[in-house]
Formats: structure tokens, C-alpha cells, sequence
């Protein structure tokens, strides 16, 4: 969360004149309702199984920059998907980073919470060996200018 996976996925999609989708917006969108919304009525679970059927079919695409939310890494079928069709980038960003970037953000269920530094420090913890499980290209976000990352990651991918 806070990584910027949408903003830098968006200006990826630019530069490389690729299609643009954002899992999270594709759910909303099928759904007609928001994703606290979703949690509220489905429970994370619920979600994710939204969620699990979004990736299949949008990682079956060819030629996309798809932008996943935080916790897609969760599900083994996910990172199957993600791993085996396409380059998967990890957006690497710290704890303190993501507090900064998230702490007006109410569209996050999982960090309405009394202490969302602790939420995120566990969630890290949990997923970071995930992504980097899967990830074909690694870079770190904190204090990096969204436009800079792009360029670094146009570059590996084309390299």
C-alpha cells in the first residue's frame, strides 16, 4: 500500500503505449461498489475471491501494465498467474514511506485501524518474501520521484 503501484503503473502504460488497468478499479467497477464497501458486505475474503477471478483474466491479456492492490501476493493462485504471464515489477517501499503516503487515504479497509504503522509493519512482513518470490524486477520507491522510477523500469524492461 502506498507504493504507488497505480500512479507509476499509469505513467508506465504511457510511455510504453500499453493498455492501463488497475485490478482494484476493475473489481469496483464489476461490482458497482467501492472496495471498503466490499469489505464491509464480503469480508476480506470475499474480496479476494473478486479479486483472484480479476487477475485471472486480466493477466491472460497481452501487451497491459496491470496495477494490482498490496494483498493480491496472498493467494498462490495469484502469483502463479502474475509470475507466469508477464514481468512482474515489486515497488518496493518501506513502512515509514507508506505511513506518509497512505495517512489520509480512507479507501484502505485493512488500515482503519487504532495503530496502522503496526498493520503495515505485519503486513510487510508477511508479503515482502511474497512479492519477491515472483518478482522479475525489483525497485525501491522511497524518496524516488514517480517519473524517475518509470524511466529506471522502462529501461530494465527493456534491457
Amino acid at each position: 500500500m502506498g507504493a504507488g503501484k497505480s500512479t507509476i503503473g499509469r505513467m508506465l502504460s504511457n510511455e510504453l503505449k500499453l493498455e492501463f488497468f488497475d485490478s482494484d478499479k476493475v473489481i469496483e467497477e464489476r461490482c458497482g461498489a467501492n472496495i471498503p464497501w466490499i469489505f464491509d458486505m464480503e469480508g476480506e475474503s470475499g474480496f479476494r475471491e473478486r479479486e483472484e477471478q480479476a487477475i485471472d483474466e486480466l493477466t491472460q491479456r497481452d501487451d497491459i501494465v496491470l496495477a494490482t492492490g498490496g494483498g493480491v501476493v496472498m493467494r498462490e493462485s495469484n502469483r502463479q498467474h502474475l509470475s507466469s504471464r508477464g514481468i512482474v515489477v515489486y515497488l518496493r517501499t518501506s513502512v515509514e514511506q507508506q505511513i506518509i503516503r497512505t495517512a489520509k487515504d480512507k479507501n484502505r479497509p485493512l488500515l482503519q485501524a487504532e495503530n496502522p504503522q503496526k498493520i503495515l509493519a505485519d503486513l510487510f512482513a508477511i508479503r515482502d518474501p511474497l512479492y519477491l518470490s515472483i518478482a522479475d524486477i525489483v525497485i525501491e520507491t522511497d524518496q524516488r520521484n514517480p517519473k524517475w522510477v518509470v524511466l529506471d523500469l522502462c529501461r530494465r524492461i527493456k534491457g
